[in-house]
C-alpha cells in the first residue's frame, strides 16, 4: 500500500514539475520575444539606421533633413503597402521595389556621388528569391 502512494506521488510531483517547467518556459520566451526587434524583412530592408548613415556618409546638416525625409516617406510607403492586404503578393513585391527605387532615385539627387557609392554600399540589393516560392531558373537555348 505505501509503495502504491509513492507512486502516485512521484507522478504527481513528476507532472506538477513538467507544468511547471513549461509554463516558465513559455513565459521566458514570451518576455524574449517581446524585447526583440523584429526580423529585417527581405528584399530592400534597410540595413543602416539613419544615425548610421549620417556618420558614415557624413551627411551635411543641409542632406540630414532631406534624406530623413525621403527613408521615412519609403518606409510609410512600404508599411501602407504591407498593410493592404487587397494587394497580390507578386504586384506587392513589384511595388515594394518601385517603392524603393524611388527612394534610392531621391537619395541619389541629395547625396554626393562619393556619399552615393557609400550608401550601396551599406544598403543590401534585393536578394534572389530561393526556395519553394522562387521561380525556377530559364533553361538555357539548346544549341545542335
Amino acid at each position: 500500500m505505501a509503495t502504491k502512494r509513492n507512486m502516485k506521488m512521484t507522478k504527481t510531483l513528476a507532472l506538477a514539475t513538467l507544468v511547471a517547467g513549461s509554463l516558465f518556459a513559455g513565459s521566458n520566451l514570451s518576455a524574449q520575444n517581446s524585447t526583440n526587434p523584429p526580423p529585417a524583412r527581405a528584399g530592400r530592408a534597410r540595413a543602416a539606421t539613419l544615425d548610421q548613415i549620417t556618420t558614415q556618409l557624413a551627411l551635411t546638416d543641409e542632406q540630414k533633413p532631406k534624406v530623413k525625409a525621403v527613408l521615412d516617406e519609403q518606409t510609410q510607403k512600404q508599411a501602407d503597402l504591407r498593410a493592404d492586404t487587397s494587394v497580390a503578393q507578386a504586384d506587392r513585391r513589384k511595388k515594394m521595389t518601385e517603392i524603393s527605387d524611388a527612394a534610392t532615385a531621391k537619395l541619389k539627387a541629395i547625396l554626393t556621388a562619393e556619399q552615393f557609392t557609400k550608401y550601396q554600399a551599406l544598403t543590401p540589393a534585393p536578394r534572389a528569391r530561393t526556395g519553394a516560392g522562387a521561380a525556377p531558373p530559364a533553361a538555357a537555348p539548346k544549341t545542335n
